[in-house]
């Protein structure tokens, strides 16, 4: 099992508590945990990553055992503590601004 906790206004959106759930199969990467929450919140298509690319919405951050996965591959496994569910993976807003 896959935690994910997402921002505020992406909870809203999909009308969960702070923290998702998810059955991801096979290999535990970004994109697999994303296709899965996207699966089962399909209101969230679009919101996270672009859907034609599938590329990261620019600002929307990951991050997970403290670390900014955000740059990383979507396709490299995540750490085995967010694969168990020892440690979530947190989608967090980017701020930006001067």
């Amino acid at each position: 099992m896959v935690r994910v906790i997402l921002p505020q206004h992406l909870r809203t959106l999909a009308k969960v508590g702070s923290e998702v759930e998810l059955e991801v199969e096979g290999e535990v990467t970004q994109r697999a945990v994303l296709d899965a929450l996207e699966a089962r919140y399909p209101m969230l298509c679009g919101t996270i990553r672009d859907q034609s690319t599938k590329k990261r919405r620019a600002f929307l951050r990951f991050f997970a055992c403290q670390e900014d996965l955000s740059h990383e591959s979507p396709d490299a496994p995540l750490p085995q503590a967010v694969a168990s569910g020892a440690e979530p993976l947190l989608v967090l807003g980017a701020i930006a601004g001067g």
